[in-house]
C-alpha cells in the first residue's frame, strides 16, 4: 500500500482526508480535478518487483462502469513514466473485498444512487470490505442535491459527468434540485459569474451545474470540519424524497455508524425533527444510561424539565429546583432528544451540545422515545419513589405512561408550572423527612457515575474504591485516598481524563479498559498507525486509551476507531497526553 490517502477528520461515515500527490487534494472532492500535467493519478500498469508486498491488483479502463466520463477513465488509467501513482480497482459491494488498493471505483452506483436501501446496502458492503485509508469513487451519479448525502454515507470522490450531461440537456442543479431552464424566468441559485437568464445558453448551465456541484462539496467539507453534516442533511435531503428515505436507512445500520462517530466533540447537535431521535450521539448516550448508569443514591428520584441553558444547573430554573430539593433527592432531567439525563451526566455530551426547536409540544415519537428510556431507567435503578416536578406539556403524559409499567409510586408537585412558589413549595414539602446527602458525597458520585457512562457497567466502583475529590464540578480533580491525583474532569465533554498513575490504575483494575499495543518505541505527541500492533474492538474517536508496548506505557484520547488502527497504513491513531519510557 502506497502513502496517498489519509483521513483527517470524521464525521460519522464522512471523512476529510488527503490525497497526496504532486499537490495535495483535500477530500471528498472532484476527481475532474486531480488529473495533473496531463497525466494519471492511478496508473494501470506498475512494475512491482517479484516478491513484493505490494501486489496490487488494477483493473483495467475497459472495467469502468458504462458511460464513465473518458477523461476520469484516463486519470485512472495513463500510464506517466517515472511517477508512482496510486492504484485503483473496479469493484461491487460483492468482489471489494478482493484487491488491495488505494481507491476503489463503484461499479454498481449508476443502478443504485437514487435508491435509499440498494445505496445503503451496496455502500457498507464495499466500505466494510475495504481498508478504512483508501478512498471510495462514485463516477456519474453527483449532483450538488445528492452529493452531501453520498459523502455522508462515506465516499470520498465524485465527479462531473452527471452535472455535465444534465448542463447539456438544459437541466439547471441546485442543492435543492434540478429546473428545465426552459422553465425558469430566473436563476435561483445563480453565481456572480452566471450570465443573465436572457443570455444564459446550455454551454453556460454546464458551467453553472460544475460549479454548483463544487460549491454543494465545499459546503460538504466544511460541515465534516465542523461535525455537524448530519444537521445540514435533515434539512437539505427533504428536497428529494429518495435522499430523506437514504439518511433514514442509514439511521438503521446503527453499527455501521456507530463505529464511524466520536464519542465526544465539540459540535451542537440542532434537533429540528423527529428524525434527531436515531442519530448515533442520541442512542448511544441512551443505551449507556439505560445499561451502564447504576444511581448510588439512597433518596427518592427527583424528575424535572430540562432547560435551554447548558448545563441545566446553570440555569434559573434548576437553580430553584436545587433549592427547594435542597441534596434530599437525587435529580434527573427529562428532556427530548436527549430522554433522561441523571445530575452527574448533565455535561457529559451530548447532554450539553443540543439544542431543541421549543413549541411547548411533544410528537408521539418524542413521547415514545422518552418514555421508553425512563422505563429502562427506572428498571435498572432501585428508587424507592419518584418525585415527578413535571409540567402537564408531554412531560406528565410520559411519567403516567412509566407509572403503569414499573414498581415504584409516582408522586406529582407542580401546580400550572415548575417554577411557581407553590409548585416549589411542593416539591420541598414532597421531600420532607428524606436524610440529606453531603456536597463531598454527590462530587464523588459523579465521578463514579461518568467512569460507569464512558468505561463500562460498574467501572466507577472499580476504579474509584476510594477516592478524593477537589475542585469544583465541573472541574473535579481525582486522587486516591493517598493524594495521588488519578483523572480530571474535562468540562468541555464531561468526561475523565487519566494521568498517568491513573491510566496505570485503570489498566491493573477490573474495569473495561481500551488498550492500544504498540511497536518498540516511545511515542511523542502522537501514535501513528503504522505503529499500532492491534488495539481493541470497541475503542471509538475520542475514547480514553492506554498504549503499551515493549519499552513505553501512556495514556491518551484515540484518533481513530479499534479496527482502523489495525489496518490503517498513515494517519495518526492516537494523540499522546502523558508517556514515560520503560527501556
Amino acid at each position: 500500500m502506497t502513502e496517498y490517502f489519509e483521513i483527517h477528520a470524521r464525521d460519522g461515515a464522512a471523512r476529510l482526508g488527503e490525497l497526496r500527490l504532486r499537490e495535495s487534494v483535500t477530500t471528498p472532492a472532484l476527481a475532474d480535478d486531480i488529473v495533473v500535467d496531463g497525466g494519471s493519478l492511478w496508473a494501470a500498469d506498475r512494475d512491482v518487483p517479484e516478491g513484493s508486498d505490494d501486489e496490487l491488483t488494477v483493473l483495467p479502463h475497459r472495467s469502468f462502469p458504462s458511460g464513465t466520463d473518458p477523461t476520469v477513465q484516463e486519470s485512472f488509467t495513463a500510464d506517466v513514466p517515472d511517477v508512482d501513482y496510486p492504484s485503483a480497482a473496479v469493484v461491487t459491494g460483492d468482489t471489494a473485498g478482493e484487491f488491495g488498493c488505494d481507491a476503489y471505483v463503484l461499479s454498481t452506483a449508476s443502478g443504485v444512487v437514487g435508491h435509499g436501501e440498494s445505496f445503503r446496502d451496496e455502500i457498507i458492503a464495499v466500505r466494510e470490505a475495504i481498508p478504512a485509508d483508501t478512498a471510495l469513487y462514485l463516477s456519474g451519479v453527483a449532483t450538488p442535491a445528492n452529493v452531501a448525502s453520498l459523502v455522508a454515507a462515506g465516499v470520498d470522490l465524485v465527479d462531473t459527468k452527471l452535472a455535465r450531461v444534465k448542463g447539456r440537456q438544459g437541466r439547471y442543479l441546485t442543492t435543492e434540485g434540478e429546473y428545465h431552464l426552459d422553465e425558469l424566468a430566473e436563476l435561483p441559485g445563480a453565481f456572480p459569474s452566471d450570465p443573465p437568464r436572457d443570455e444564459f445558453t446550455r454551454e453556460d448551465c454546464v458551467e453553472h451545474n460544475v460549479a454548483a456541484l463544487e460549491s454543494a462539496l465545499a459546503t460538504a467539507r466544511t460541515r465534516i470540519r465542523r461535525g455537524r453534516l448530519r444537521d445540514y442533511l435533515e434539512g437539505q435531503a427533504r428536497h428529494e424524497n429518495w435522499l430523506t428515505a437514504t439518511f433514514r436507512e442509514f439511521d438503521q445500520e446503527y453499527r455501521y455508524l456507530e463505529r464511524r462517530t466520536p464519542v465526544i466533540r465539540d459540535a451542537e447537535i440542532s434537533a429540528a425533527s423527529e428524525d434527531t431521535l436515531n442519530r448515533v450521539e442520541i442512542q448511544r448516550f441512551a443505551d449507556r444510561v439505560t445499561t451502564r448508569y447504576q444511581s448510588r443514591f439512597d433518596n427518592p428520584l427527583v424528575l424535572v424539565p430540562c432547560s435551554a441553558r447548558k448545563p441545566y444547573s446553570d440555569s434559573q430554573s434548576h437553580a430553584q429546583f436545587h433549592r427547594a430539593i435542597n441534596y434530599r433527592g437525587h435529580l434527573a432531567s427529562m428532556t427530548s432528544p436527549i430522554g433522561v439525563v441523571p445530575q452527574e451526566l448533565e455535561c457529559t455530551y451530548p447532554a450539553q451540545h443540543y439544542d431543541a426547536v421549543v413549541t411547548g409540544d411533544w410528537t408521539e415519537g418524542e413521547k415514545t422515545f422518552v418514555t421508553e428510556v425512563l422505563r429502562r431507567y427506572l428498571e435498572r435503578n432501585d428508587y424507592p419513589r419518584v418525585i415527578a416536578h413535571v409540567p402537564g406539556e408531554g412531560y406528565r403524559d410520559i411519567c403516567e405512561r412509566v407509572a403503569t409499567e414499573v414498581d415504584v409510586p409516582f408522586e406529582y408537585t407542580v401546580e400550572d408550572h415548575p417554577t411557581t412558589s407553590e409548585s416549589l413549595s411542593n416539591l420541598s414539602a414532597a421531600l420532607a423527612g428524606e436524610l440529606k446527602f453531603s456536597k463531598r458525597e454527590r462530587q464523588h458520585n459523579t465521578v463514579r457515575a461518568i467512569a460507569d457512562y464512558q468505561f463500562g457497567a460498574g467501572a466507577g466502583d472499580d476504579l474509584f474504591p476510594d477516592l478524593q475529590t477537589t475542585s469544583r464540578h465541573p472541574k473535579l480533580q481525582v486522587r486516591d485516598g493517598d493524594g495521588t491525583q488519578l483523572a480530571a474532569q474535562v468540562p468541555q465533554y464531561g468526561v475523565l481524563s487519566f494521568t498517568l498513575e491513573g491510566a496505570r490504575h485503570w489498566a491493573e483494575s477490573d474495569a473495561p479498559t481500551k488498550r492500544v499495543e504498540i511497536d518498540s518505541f516511545v511515542p511523542h505527541g502522537s501514535v501513528l498507525a503504522p505503529g499500532v500492533v492491534d488495539a481493541s474492538d470497541d475503542i471509538r474517536v475520542g475514547d480514553e486509551v492506554v498504549v503499551e508496548g515493549p519499552v513505553a506505557f501512556g495514556v491518551g484520547r484515540a484518533e481513530m476507531n479499534g479496527p482502523e488502527m489495525r489496518e490503517s497504513t498513515r494517519g495518526v491513531a492516537v494523540q499522546v497526553r502523558h508517556v514515560e519510557d520503560n527501556a
